[in-house]
């Protein structure tokens, strides 16, 4: 396992990570809305975000984007789940800034307990316009 900053090369695997990862943790979320972030992820999150790829035998198989101490995404291809990967990228994102805040669909189950695992605690909920969800946002250390 080998984690590097993300590079222009990466971003076929990133979005591979994102999409196959979104559609298991987002069953909610339209075809047509994961298409458009698909492209918001590739075009705008990427070049604004200090991106992080987890490399196992030279391919990329996951990810975590920051917007300073904000988690803006972490996702793993899911036959990578619970090998202690992600928080391995958290681990990462710990050693950079510290503190960390994130947001996390109510109904993100896989995320949810990912998160609760790690030691995020809730400070907010509300509601997601786009998705006509609710989100959670948590902070670490709880």
């Amino acid at each position: 396992m080998h984690i590097r900053q993300y590079t222009d090369a990466d971003l076929q695997a990133v979005l591979d990570s994102w999409e196959v990862a979104t559609r298991l943790a987002h069953e909610f979320m339209s075809d047509e809305f994961i298409a458009q972030e698909r492209s918001n992820v590739a075009n705008i999150y990427l070049p604004n975000t200090d991106t992080w790829v987890l490399e196992i035998d030279a391919n990329v198989v996951g990810f975590i984007a920051l917007m300073g101490n904000e988690v803006g995404a972490i996702f793993l291809q899911p036959s990578f789940h619970g090998k202690g990967l992600g928080k391995a990228l958290m681990d990462k994102a710990r050693e950079l800034h510290g503190k960390l805040e994130v947001e996390v669909f109510t109904k993100n189950v896989i995320g949810r307990k990912f998160y609760a695992d790690y030691g995020f605690r809730q400070i907010e909920e509300k509601h997601h316009q786009p998705t006509d969800q609710q989100v959670l946002r948590l902070k670490f250390p709880g």
